[in-house]
């Protein structure tokens, strides 16, 4: 059992080694140790940080970027309303240029077939005149030939000329 149950001094060299060992290592290993795990805790909590701030300002990036596309939705719709009413109001403007053209130009041709029939009406009248000047001029010829006739003829134009 002598090895079970240590010796007084061989417990008393333990407990020496003991202390020399874990002097050495807290003065030349814990430090260093504890200020590079200080270091890395920082390193890590930097990092977290960092994760959170790119996290937070990717929210406020995604948020800025749904504002930006709702008001581009909103600017495109303005665009497509605007256009449809300028196109709106083209067509009608061109729609009411084309009447009153067309209107112009029904007036036009009632204008120039108005003149046309009042030329034509003239001529008319003026050949039927010249026609009945050379009916008139023939009948009178040979209705004249002779003197009885032509006494008769002068005084049926006084009488109608008084009554007249």
């Amino acid at each position: 059992m002598d090895l079970v149950t240590p010796d007084i001094g061989l417990a008393l060299w333990m407990t020496i080694s003991f202390a020399i060992v874990l002097f050495i290592l807290t003065k030349f290993a814990w430090k260093p140790i504890s200020q590079t795990l200080k270091i890395r805790e920082a390193s890590i909590e930097e990092a977290l940080q960092t994760a959170e701030k790119a996290k937070e300002e990717m929210a406020q990036l995604k948020a800025d970027n749904e504002k930006l596309l709702e008001e581009a939705r909103a600017e495109r719709d303005k665009i497509l309303k605007d256009a449809v009413a300028a196109g709106n109001q083209l067509k009608d403007e061109a729609k009411e240029d084309a009447d009153k053209i067309s209107k112009k130009m029904i007036e036009d041709a009632r204008q120039a077939i108005e003149n046309e029939k009042k030329a034509a009406l003239a001529d008319v009248k003026n050949q039927v005149a010249s026609l009945s000047l050379e009916v008139a001029e023939r009948v009178i010829r040979q209705k004249l030939a002779d003197d009885k006739a032509q006494k008769a003829l002068v005084e049926d134009f006084v009488k109608d000329i008084n009554i007249n």
